[in-house]
């Protein structure tokens, strides 16, 4: 049953049409990376977009170092990803009180809540909040001939909301349940020292 339904979610996932990300710098900063990654060699296909996949792997590596502290750098250089766009990734995070930083000397990034309190259906939404499978879906609801007895976008929509429903079936804790492997994977070492007391702020 478990490989059915990811097998369905994974051919929903293709379905996802690449479209605006929400709010002018999140829309500015998928473009941005979007643009690098289709100049590295990627072709444009239905899916949702890098900034998306950025974030929650920004958000699973801040949830495998819960013992300390980490930076920007270390994150990118882990995923061998662009470094300025994973900024722009975490400040918007920020923002929606995923991520909050430390200043100062041994400072950096960490979780603002716990792992088991963030949603995985909650982050795609923030990070892909136009989820339109096709064009007369809103919000830019073109007009279609057959759209008064269309079964077509009534299967759609079913398949969009089937997809967020699996979604909301996970939280960041789970994705972080093979622990040991993914820090062995990634490098992820123990924090020698945490953080002074009160140096800390929500990045807003």
């Amino acid at each position: 049953m478990r490989s059915r339904k990811t097998t369905w979610c994974k051919s929903i996932l293709a379905t996802i049409c690449l479209v605006r990300a929400g709010g002018e710098l999140r829309e500015k900063a998928a473009r941005s990376i979007e643009s690098t990654e289709s100049s590295a060699g990627w072709e444009m296909t239905v899916r949702l977009t890098v900034y998306t996949d950025y974030a929650l792997r920004l958000l699973m590596y801040l949830a495998l170092k819960e013992d300390g502290l980490a930076t920007i750098s270390e994150v990118a250089q882990s995923y061998g990803i662009s470094k300025s766009h994973l900024m722009k990734v975490a400040y918007q995070l920020g923002t929606a009180g995923y991520v909050e930083t430390v200043r100062g000397r041994g400072g950096g990034l960490r979780l603002a809540r716990s792992p088991a309190s963030i949603g995985l259906g909650d982050v795609v939404r923030y990070t892909e909040p136009d989820l339109s499978l096709v064009p007369c879906f809103k919000p830019v609801d073109a007009p279609c001939v057959i759209r008064r007895c269309c079964l077509l976008q009534r299967a759609l929509e079913k398949a969009r909301l089937a997809f967020l429903e699996v979604l909301d079936g996970y939280t960041l804790k789970d994705l972080v349940r093979p622990r040991t492997q993914l820090r062995d994977i990634l490098a992820i070492t123990a924090a020698n020292s945490g953080a002074a007391p009160g140096a800390s702020r929500a990045v807003r």
